[in-house]
């Protein structure tokens, strides 16, 4: 398999991966806001450079011509805490 193949296969799965942690750094800046801002701010930050890092992997992956027709076949889910 070539490299552009390979990340065809293994972007989709970085782009979901980096979606779940958004979500969940920003779950938990709402949650430690009342009790500590400065934290929920730098959690919200994070959040902030995640949304950037997608739109990189996004473009990353139309320009690699998008996922493979058989990709959900070779996805497997990481489990949050």
């Amino acid at each position: 398999m070539e490299i552009t193949e390979k990340l065809r296969v293994m972007l989709p799965h970085w782009i979901e991966h980096n979606r779940g942690h958004a979500d969940e750094f920003s779950r938990w800046a709402q949650e430690v806001a009342p009790h500590d801002q400065e934290l929920a701010s730098l959690l919200t930050r994070a959040v902030e450079a995640l949304t950037q890092a997608q739109s990189a992997l996004d473009e990353a992956l139309t320009r690699a011509g998008g996922p493979l027709a058989d990709e959900d076949h070779r996805h497997h889910h990481h489990h949050h805490h």
